[in-house]
């Protein structure tokens, strides 16, 4: 087939997803396809209007690849694409309407406080969950905009910090745990969750660097959890897919509480990292597929 593999972007992932593509058109060109790779850049739309393709593989990471609206332009133009759809992307993107509605159909999701660039007042405003807390853009990736907060003064430096990324932050409690994550692959209503794997970061938190930078964290396949608390980790996975009308695959982050208590979701990435050191390659291989023939069963799930 003719493969167009957007990636690269203009987001504060620009850099993952120059590897993710990198791996992406290897991977196309050695199962014998025609691969037309584009940088994407919107400045550039002229690209895509005169795109002559079966089917695009976006590779992209944040905003303008993973928030809808580069799927909006493709539904339009009427060109197949890999992944969720419109609906799914921006609703998987914003952490706090995602949040929002993974609650309502029962998972388990940290307590929170939203708050907006255009009302907050830094004279005003009360902190409603206790220290420490986790501050984050609402539609940021790859832990970009983030700060642990201990106590009032870093909460507003990390606040300040997060709105240079996003007009929408959120707050949430700081859950001591394990992180681990669940691949979602599969056509519609017939998803399978793929092996759990935690993630050991070799900093102190698994921050940027340590999810790109070879060798700054193991991947743990299977996780070192209950055979109860996999399934429950699975089964959430795709319900989280599910509910936010995920397509094709996506990649759902957790963190399993040193308290005992249930696992608690982060994100669903629905354009999950397929880097050299990303998860979902390596959920994959632990199912039996190679990274060429996980992106060619992505583009037939796709055009199914």
């Amino acid at each position: 087939m003719k493969v167009a593999v957007l990636y690269g972007g203009t987001s504060g992932e620009r850099e993952v997803s120059l590897s993710s593509g990198k791996g992406i058109i290897n991977a196309l060109e050695k199962k014998g396809h025609e691969v037309i790779g584009i940088d994407f850049n919107p400045s550039k739309i002229n690209e895509l209007l005169t795109l002559d393709v079966d089917v695009v593989f976006i590779g992209l990471h944040g905003r303008f690849g993973e928030d809808g609206r580069i799927q909006g332009l493709l539904d339009m133009l009427n060109i197949p694409y890999v992944g969720s759809g419109v609906l799914g992307s921006a609703l998987a993107m914003n952490k706090v309407k995602a949040k929002r509605i993974m609650e309502s159909v029962g998972i388990r999701v940290a307590k929170d406080q939203a708050i907006n660039a255009e009302t907050f007042s830094r004279e005003s405003f009360v902190l409603e969950i206790d220290y420490p807390v986790v501050v984050k853009p609402a539609s940021e990736g790859s832990t970009i905009g983030i700060t642990i907060a201990n106590n009032e003064q870093e909460l507003l430096a990390g606040i300040e910090e997060a709105f240079k990324h996003d007009e929408d932050v959120l707050i949430e409690e700081f859950i001591a745990g394990m992180e681990v994550t669940v691949s979602v692959l599969g056509k519609k209503g017939v998803e399978q969750a793929l092996p759990v794997i935690e993630i050991v970061p070799k900093n102190k938190f698994y921050d940027y660097e340590a999810k790109y930078a070879p060798g700054g964290s193991d991947h743990i396949i299977p996780a070192r959890v209950s055979d109860e608390i996999t399934v429950y980790l699975q089964k959430n996975a795709v319900l989280a897919h599910q509910s936010l009308n995920c397509k094709t695959y996506s990649r759902t982050d957790f963190i399993v509480p040193f308290d005992g208590s249930l696992p608690v979701v982060l994100e669903v990435n629905t354009l999950p990292g397929m880097t050299p050191t990303s998860l979902f390659p390596d959920a994959a291989k632990e199912i039996g597929l190679s990274y060429e023939d996980m992106i060619e069963r992505l583009i037939e799930l796709s055009l199914k």
